[in-house]
């Protein structure tokens, strides 16, 4: 499913100039407009404080809209209770019945809306089918492991078959190996069934893995609405370069300006040319954001007009390329990751070699 296609249409869910406050005057979400597309998987993504679980929160009914308004397929939900709203929910900590069988789990959901014994047996088989747990339907969660009991709380989400599925940090607590295998699992859940999910994070990684889209939040305000790629290659200010991946970060002066470039002063020394994103005018303070990837040692001079003189401080194996941790213009915390190949035994601690970049993978944003 490709972002073009989830962006089709009406969206599902639209939040219109939406802002919440617990004490009447700190604003935790601010003048929040933001559309979900039917089908979409969208990602909020931001710390710990920045409003994405509160406006999950807003959507799910949890929490009340202090002002603006939240739409369902066209409708209102202010005077919609959260159990009418017809929205799956999964959270962290699974919430599943301890007592319960995971048949009984998921029958639940459908028993409260009065479905029929055959519609839930169908519909049982079917959401335990779909997270590979067919063969579990009479174990409790306390006979489940960590990662069954999330497919299990995944299955009763989705199992009455809502349009909108709530997803509020719901990997937390797996351990890294089963988390980034779960990322996986519910990728191909979503791609399978179609169903429009909002899913709440810090982890960057689940972010990118799994999203049409992410909304990066800071501050109780979206700094950037992209496809994960955009967020990664293209970001609009240095929070979300910053929060998005390894960043370099460089401040400086703004020398010129032409065009889509401009030229910048380094703090601590030197020149660049870098893509102009995001800058004031001549004489301007700016943060220059560059992907450790994007660096290369001892480049072609052709093509890499960007050089510089660095000292090798560390260098940290990491399998499929080399970490190197490198002192340039005053700055001893810049990365460089050297593919695994040939060229990568020749490093060592203390050379001193030159590093170059691209200036159309160096982008000068705002000051941080």
């Amino acid at each position: 499913m490709t972002v073009s296609a989830v962006m089709s249409g009406d969206p599902l869910v639209r939040f219109i100039d939406v802002q919440k406050t617990f004490d009447g005057e700190t604003l935790v979400v601010r003048n929040l407009n933001l559309d979900v597309a039917d089908g979409e998987f969208l990602t909020l993504l931001g710390p710990s404080g920045s409003g994405k679980t509160t406006t999950l929160l807003m959507l799910a009914g949890f929490e009340t809209v202090t002002h603006g308004d939240i739409l369902l397929a066209g409708k209102s939900l202010k005077s919609t209770p959260p159990h009418r709203r017809n929205i799956g929910m999964v959270f962290q900590n699974y919430a599943l019945f301890p007592h319960m069988t995971v048949e009984e789990n998921l029958a639940f959901p459908l028993e409260s809306r009065q479905a029929g014994k055959a519609e839930i047996a169908r519909k049982v088989g079917r959401a335990l089918e779909m997270v590979q747990l067919t063969g579990f339907e009479k174990r409790r969660p306390g006979q489940l492991s960590g990662g069954q009991q999330q497919r299990v709380a995944v299955a009763r989400a989705l199992v009455y078959e809502p349009r909108l599925v709530l997803m509020d940090e719901p990997l937390g607590a797996l351990d890294r190996q089963l988390r980034e295998n779960m990322q996986y699992e519910l990728k191909h859940i979503h791609e399978s069934v179609g169903v429009t999910i909002v899913y709440v994070t810090h982890d960057q990684g689940e972010a990118l893995t799994m999203s049409n889209r992410i909304a990066v939040f800071n501050d109780g305000a979206i700094q950037q609405l992209a496809s994960p790629s955009a967020l990664y290659e293209e970001p609009e200010n240095a929070f979300v370069a910053q929060f998005i991946g390894e960043n370099n970060r460089l401040t400086g002066v703004v020398k010129s300006v032409n065009g889509s470039q401009c030229t910048v002063a380094i703090d601590g020394g030197g020149e660049v040319a870098a893509a102009a994103i995001n800058i004031g005018g001549t004489g301007s303070r700016t943060t220059l954001s560059l992907r450790p990837e994007s660096v290369r040692i001892d480049p072609p001079a052709d093509g890499y007009p960007d050089r510089f003189e660095a000292r090798i401080e560390e260098i940290i194996y990491m399998g499929d390329h080399v970490r190197v941790r490198v002192d340039v213009c005053g700055h001893d915390d810049f990365i460089v990751k050297v593919p695994r190949s040939r060229e990568a035994p020749a490093l060592a601690v203390g050379q001193t070699r030159t590093i170059g970049w691209h200036p159309g993978d160096c982008r000068a944003l705002d000051v941080a």
